[in-house]
């Protein structure tokens, strides 16, 4: 569950055997990009926790005012010791629902979809398994409102592939069809809107209504509508096999989901099917093109206009969440100095990413090709930490990185 702590969605790996591999010391990590002098400690920082973590592959921007003022790739890989540039590919796991929800509410200010419309309705889900399910709506799906609990055994379909394979009888790897009439099938855990419960299965819906609305895949739109007027062109979803992106590490093997070889595999490389989880947590993508994704949320952009902002980031109404912490749209939100503060964390074996936006314009995104794994030193700190660090400094580098990386 997304807690105002973690702000972290995982799916589950069981078996951990062997370990990863040693790499070299803090000083000796290679290092690409720039670093103005003023915002070393957040450099300090970074290289720190990799150095601890024996983390391979990482990145780390800042932007401050809308101005890319950091942008750094720390490690190598393969082989040729090839350099991790700010702007390879990394998987960003649950980082997607941002760009998601800023797809849906796109839809919504071109007037083709309203938040309240319900998702049964909308992709002509059955009501068989349980009525309640016409009053989950768009706002609901978005604020992880849908009345699907993650912490019930196998509710989090999207890890789900073996069950749903062996009911219906179908071969692996199954698609998402098969996750969608799966879930149909079943009754919601609670009342759509009275619990939050953090969920990929509301996002996975959200992706299926972004294609019936728009008419386009998921991916198209995305780029067209979200990220393609902010001159964003590099992310993609990512593919099973990572081509084209950073190598993802886990100690944890597991038995594959795409095929029925039974073959044991690295979790990263078929303990998830990604074919399944654009909408929820597909896209791979660099640090400096989620900085830069994240101006969206000022609605001074041309994607989205500050009443379609403030109305997705806006805490439910009557919902379960108080007024000092809330989930809206892809993003865990808290009200601080006169503005909103909004962090989220992306976390599935080979990947770990954290986002934020501060209330006085700071934007923050680090990558690393593994997560927190049995016997590894605590991930989970390391958001907050990054997010005070750059709150602390004192004097913001002039000018702006932009123009060498879009």
């Amino acid at each position: 569950m997304i807690t105002r702590r973690t702000l972290l969605t995982a799916g589950a790996a069981t078996l951990a055997l062997g370990a990863l591999p040693a790499r070299a010391a803090l000083a000796s990590t290679p290092v690409t990009g720039d670093l103005p002098p003023e915002l070393a400690p957040l450099d300090a920082l970074l290289r720190a926790f990799i150095a601890e973590r024996d983390i391979s592959c990482a990145q780390l921007a800042v932007a401050k005012a809308g101005r890319l003022v950091l942008a750094r790739g720390y490690g190598s890989y393969g082989p040729a010791e090839t350099p991790v540039q700010p702007t390879s590919l990394f998987r960003v796991a649950s980082l997607s629902k941002q760009l998601t929800a800023a797809a849906i509410m796109r839809l919504v200010q071109e007037g083709r979809l309203r938040l309240s419309d319900s998702v049964a309705d909308l992709l002509g889900l059955s009501l068989a398994a349980d009525p309640r399910l016409v009053t989950v709506s768009v706002r609901r799906l978005l604020q992880h409102l849908g009345g699907w609990d993650k912490a019930a055994a196998g509710r989090d379909y999207l890890f789900s592939d073996r069950a749903i394979a062996e009911e219906f009888g179908v071969p692996l790897p199954i698609g998402m069809e098969h996750i969608l009439r799966y879930a149909t099938a079943r009754p919601l855990d609670h009342d759509p809107g009275a619990r939050y419960s953090y969920n990929n299965y509301n996002y996975l819906l959200l992706g299926r209504i972004i294609e019936k609305v728009s008419g386009q895949d998921y991916e198209t739109y995305v780029k067209t509508k979200v990220m393609a007027p902010l001159g964003v062109s590099r992310p993609r979803l990512t593919t099973n096999a990572g081509t084209g992106e950073v190598p993802y590490l886990s100690k944890y093997r597991v038995t594959t989901v795409l095929d029925d070889s039974g073959t044991v595999v690295p979790y990263p490389y078929g303990g998830t099917n990604y074919a399944n989880s654009d909408s929820a947590g597909g896209w791979a993508t660099s640090a400096v093109d989620l900085v830069r994704l994240t101006r969206i949320f000022d609605g001074a952009t041309p994607v989205l206009t500050p009443a379609s902002v403030a109305t997705l980031l806006a805490r439910p109404v009557g919902g379960p969440f108080g007024s000092d912490f809330w989930y809206g749209g892809g993003w865990g939100v808290t009200p601080v100095g006169g503005g909103l503060k909004l962090m989220h964390s992306g976390s599935l074996p080979g990947a770990f990413a954290v986002l934020s936006r501060s209330h006085n314009g700071i934007a923050l995104c680090a990558t690393f090709n593994r997560r927190e794994e049995s016997g590894s030193p605590d991930f989970d700190a390391f958001h907050g930490e990054l997010f005070n660090a750059a709150q602390a400094i004192k004097t913001w580098p002039a000018g702006d990185l932009s123009p060498q990386y879009f």
